[in-house]
């Protein structure tokens, strides 16, 4: 089976899920400047030197973000509102994550990467 490109992948996304996309890119790249952004399990995925910051993922009735455990943990309280599981955080277009929850995600996940 070929691996999707990052190309195919952003192609494939319809107009909600690009602007969600956007959002997190916006928001890694302003914490991150030097964050890579791949494929990695199927997903885009931004790294910083080798390390994971965050994937996304774009599905057809909700969108992923996949910081890993300590940001789920780290903001349960502020996640309350959303579906999660370990290292994840279901979002739809009716219930987006907000800026600064999303800016908050994006930190906890770079100071991570970074350490």
């Amino acid at each position: 089976m070929d691996k999707m490109s990052l190309a195919d992948y952003m192609s494939a996304l319809d107009t909600r899920a690009k602007g969600q996309f956007k959002r997190v890119q916006t928001e890694v790249m302003i914490q991150c400047p030097e964050a890579e952004l791949v494929m990695s399990y199927g997903m885009p995925t931004f790294k910083y030197k080798g390390k994971v910051i965050i994937h996304f993922g774009a599905f057809s009735d909700h969108m992923s973000l996949f910081p890993g455990a300590g940001p789920v943990e780290e903001l349960a309280d502020k996640l309350a509102d959303f579906k999660t599981s370990k290292g994840t955080i279901q979002f739809t277009q009716k219930q987006p994550v907000s800026d600064e929850l999303l800016s908050e995600i994006v930190s906890i996940s770079v100071a991570r990467a970074r350490s």
